[in-house]
């Protein structure tokens, strides 16, 4: 179950990374692709496109029209893909567990991770603490859904 609450935290800063971990780790086969739907991230387009919009919603945080993360849209997409990708990482018998794990978590890190942000950012400017927020939360859900990953790169 703990990986269902990281994989929340992840959700609670970037809508869509989780999705693109869970991608990632059916593709190396890390986690089965027993969820509906999950057979499609089997497919490279997909997995790609998963990546791709990530990428999108990174860039996109470093524009000055960006919304808080905490807008009702936002906490929508954040509690839906934190559910999916925390079922996903949850054992069989508890995949409902897992998804309300993950969105529990996905929320209450929507606030903090906004409110932390909001203060790097008058310090340190959006720019510069989007890179950094990207590069922890990209770091960390994919170390979280596909542990061989980030044993293959620490080598």
């Amino acid at each position: 179950m703990m990986r269902s609450f990281l994989i929340g935290l992840v959700a609670g800063q970037r809508g869509i990374t989780p999705l693109a971990a869970i991608a990632t780790a059916t593709r190396r086969h890390d986690i089965p692709a027993d969820l509906p739907l999950q057979n499609l991230m089997l497919n490279p387009v997909v997995a790609a496109g998963t990546a791709l919009f990530a990428a999108a919603e990174m860039a996109g945080d470093k524009m000055k029209t960006a919304p808080d993360r905490v807008v009702p849209i936002g906490l929508a997409v954040r509690s839906v893909t934190a559910a999916y990708a925390g079922a996903a990482l949850a054992p069989r018998d508890q995949r409902f567990l897992g998804a309300t794990v993950a969105v529990g978590a996905a929320l209450a890190s929507s606030y903090f991770g906004w409110r932390l942000r909001c203060a790097a950012m008058r310090r340190y400017g959006q720019t510069a603490t989007g890179f950094v927020e990207d590069a922890i939360v990209m770091g960390s859900g994919l170390a979280i859904a596909s542990p061989s990953l980030a044993k293959a790169i620490g080598r």
